[in-house]
């Protein structure tokens, strides 16, 4: 049976071990490690593990995990940013399932979890990021009512 739960103090090492899996993802793939190295603060949960228990005190930050059998298999996390009017915009930092755990719904929870919590704080929408050719995470948000509102075009010099 899967659930999702807001992430506790005593998650963070099994937060970081899966977010260090999500990074390592994300990095392999084109386009990857440039998104990496241009998120700044946004990404800063990844350094290390204490870092966890600060984002658990954030109210503009959510952390939640996913079980599958009761053991902890996801992780998705969001923060809300204001635009320059003023308006919040939801941001969806992370949503990640292990490979084994997949197919069963469990990030379709996570997401909506984070989705959920940013409607409820008056967020005009949810921006998250899904690389080129991830067909997987493109249908997976696609299938969630996402729609994509912004290409970015880049050339690389060598």
């Amino acid at each position: 049976m899967e659930g999702v739960r807001v992430a506790k103090a005593d998650d963070a090492q099994r937060c970081f071990e899966l977010a260090e899996e999500f990074v390592s993802g994300l990095a392999l793939r084109r386009g990857g490690s440039l998104l990496l190295a241009q998120s700044g603060d946004s990404t800063g949960w990844i350094s290390d593990v204490a870092r966890f228990g600060q984002l658990l005190d954030d109210p503009d930050r959510l952390v939640l995990i996913g079980t599958l059998d009761g053991m902890v298999t996801g992780l998705a996390m969001g923060h809300v940013e204001p635009l320059p009017d003023g308006r919040p915009l939801g941001h969806l930092d992370a949503c990640y399932v292990e490979p084994d755990a997949r197919g069963v719904g469990l990030g379709r929870l996570l997401l909506d979890g984070v989705v959920g919590w940013l409607s409820d704080r008056k967020c005009v929408g949810v921006d998250g990021a899904a690389l080129p050719g991830d067909r997987e995470a493109k249908n997976f948000f696609e299938a969630s009512g996402f729609k994509a509102r912004l290409l970015t075009m880049h050339h690389t010099f060598e």
